[in-house]
């Protein structure tokens, strides 16, 4: 059960809902794939750290998330990196670029409790710094 800190009221699901387009979100798997994002641009924020890899191979939008043990146990990595999947949704089906991968990294003591709106501002910051 989600506690209730946990839902923000200040969030609109209905405004924020992402469209049900033609772009296609896929899973990164593989350990390689996370290793060339982690050579790639990073944007760094407060909630998150986003690492941004463009490639020539589909259209595609490859979606990747990590947690290190630093953001704590198993329940904590697993809810911070549930949190992360909805802003990916929530983001990244409207203004991702295709044929890119995208690694979202958890944050120690932050992702798990900073607010889902404020997430999402996060997201659209980071994907306005990148070139």
């Amino acid at each position: 059960m989600t506690p209730p800190e946990a839902f923000s009221p200040s969030f609109d699901a209905g405004e924020n809902m992402p469209p049900a387009g033609p772009l296609r979100l896929c899973t990164l798997k593989k350990r390689a794939d996370f290793l060339r994002a982690a050579r790639a641009r990073r944007v760094v924020m407060p909630g998150f750290i986003l690492q941004v890899r463009p490639r020539d191979d589909d259209d595609a939008i490859r979606i990747g998330f990590t947690c290190s043990k630093k953001v704590g146990n198993a329940v904590a990595r697993n809810r911070a990196k549930r949190r992360l999947r909805e802003v990916a949704r929530h983001v990244l089906s409207r203004r991702g670029v295709p044929g890119t991968d995208y690694v979202f990294v958890g944050r120690a003591d932050v992702t798990a409790t900073r607010p889902f709106s404020v997430l999402i501002d996060d997201c659209n910051a980071a994907l306005d710094r990148l070139p």
